[in-house]
């Protein structure tokens, strides 16, 4: 990312006045979690066979040490120590296709992935629908390698309380995770034919890390990452500088999140006094992390409702 393109996402994002660090994000992460009364513990799992992952180039991230490692938990599965970072396509039907494509960006507060409940079934979702859909494995922040440790050190940050500096200086470490946004939209395009894409109708969205890595992309300014429409789920609603053009945006939250439910709307003001497309989605339950897992809440719906604003703007059938 270019001096001038770096400038630019942390002025937008100190104007924000948002305030929580990466260690702050995952640790309400793990309190937050939608299956919480089930107590699920974190279980170390094999590494899984991902055939159809593309290695983006981006190169292995700088001064890492621990080894990718995998667990499962909430009867999903979550990456760790991700340092290179890849794209796992899923395609709909070729008769089905209807060009436009959507990279898919987990969320886990740089730290973890979720894998499965925010990426896999997401993308499954939209090819089932006749969107080519990507999921990000982006390079993350390294925790201990070893599980046990992993999870101390969740229960001592927790207990010692997560330090709440301006998010900008957050944002400014996004080096590695933008670039790995900016490499995923240049793999697409460079094979859209093959993929039956549109290159001009390629789109993103995020969950809750995730929703904050879609922004920082959108809000970059780099004319190469530059998302046809971007779906924030679940993440910081905080007031931004919108650019003229900026794209249409869906966002979709609970009142009841306990990270980002109780703020403000800024986001949504920005792009209204922008007068950029914006549709927001205000659960009254659903709390944080609720993604894909089937839910007695309407926050559940959110998908479909994704859908369906995807169907009002036609990027749902093909282009004419």
């Amino acid at each position: 990312m270019g001096h001038t393109n770096s400038g630019r996402l942390t002025r937008a994002i100190r104007r924000s006045g948002v305030r929580m660090t990466a260690t702050a994000l995952v640790l309400a992460l793990a309190a937050a979690s939608p299956a919480l009364a089930q107590a699920d513990r974190m279980v170390a799992i094999a590494v899984p066979s991902q055939p159809d992952a593309i290695e983006l180039g981006t190169g292995p991230l700088p001064g890492a040490t621990a080894k990718e490692s995998w667990h499962s938990q909430y009867n999903s599965v979550f990456a760790r120590n991700v340092t290179v970072a890849t794209l796992t396509p899923f395609l709909p039907d070729p008769a089905k296709a209807s060009g436009t494509a959507v990279i898919v960006a987990p969320g886990g507060g740089f730290t973890t992935l979720s894998m499965q409940n925010e990426g896999w079934d997401v993308a499954r979702a939209l090819a089932a629908r006749g969107v080519a859909a990507f999921v990000l494995k982006y390079r993350l922040n390294q925790t201990p390698g070893d599980m046990a440790a992993y999870q101390r050190s969740l229960q001592e940050r927790a207990a010692g309380g997560a330090p709440r500096p301006n998010v900008a200086a957050m944002m400014a470490n996004l080096g590695p995770q933008l670039a790995d946004a900016r490499a995923a939209f240049a793999l697409i395009r460079g094979r859209a034919s093959e993929w039956h894409v549109d290159p001009a109708r390629i789109g993103m969205v995020g969950f809750s890390a995730g929703a904050m890595l879609t922004m920082a992309t959108t809000l970059n300014g780099a004319a190469d990452a530059k998302p046809a429409f971007v779906g924030n789920v679940y993440g910081s609603l905080a007031a931004v500088t919108v650019p003229a053009d900026a794209p249409p945006l869906f966002v979709a939250l609970a009142a009841d999140d306990p990270l980002f439910g109780n703020g403000n709307f800024g986001l949504i003001e920005s792009w209204r006094a922008a007068k950029r497309p914006v549709e927001f989605h205000f659960f009254e339950q659903g709390g944080h992390g609720f993604g894909m897992y089937p839910k007695k809440t309407t926050s559940t719906g959110w998908f479909d409702e994704f859908a369906r604003w995807m169907t009002m703007h036609d990027w749902m059938k093909p282009a004419g």
